[in-house]
């Protein structure tokens, strides 16, 4: 059962990692567009973003319940599961993927956040 948590868990992550990653790509590209001026392919753009972002919004709401779900079973804090805790709880291995996983995304939503910040110069 808490394999089974775990693995719903660290999948949904890694799909949530992948899409910040898309993200970022479209965040890097309207940098450019609006450099170059280019309309058409910043509307482009900003769909595909918005597109991204729904997604992203969709997939952390699974990602809330499998926290929850890991925590109640590890005996975490359930009503605000932390995933560093939840590593911490999980011990060896599978701990240490959490906390890969967890900085990986702290980067990519600090680079979002800053390029967001670059983008609203432009």
């Amino acid at each position: 059962m808490k394999q089974k948590a775990y693995e719903k868990l660290t999948q949904n992550l890694e799909d949530i990692t992948k899409q910040y990653r898309l993200l970022l790509d479209c965040v890097r590209k309207e940098k450019e567009y609006l450099i170059q001026n280019n309309i058409d392919a910043l509307n482009e753009n900003n769909t595909r973003k918005e597109e991204l972002v729904f997604k992203i919004k969709s997939i952390d709401g699974l990602r809330a319940n499998y926290a929850t779900e890991l925590a109640v079973i590890l005996g975490a804090n359930s009503a605000e599961p932390r995933l560093l805790e939840l590593a911490q709880k999980m011990g060896g291995a599978e701990g240490e993927r959490l906390r890969t996983i967890h900085s990986a995304l702290e980067l990519l939503t600090n680079r979002l956040v800053q390029l967001n910040k670059e983008n609203a110069v432009y």
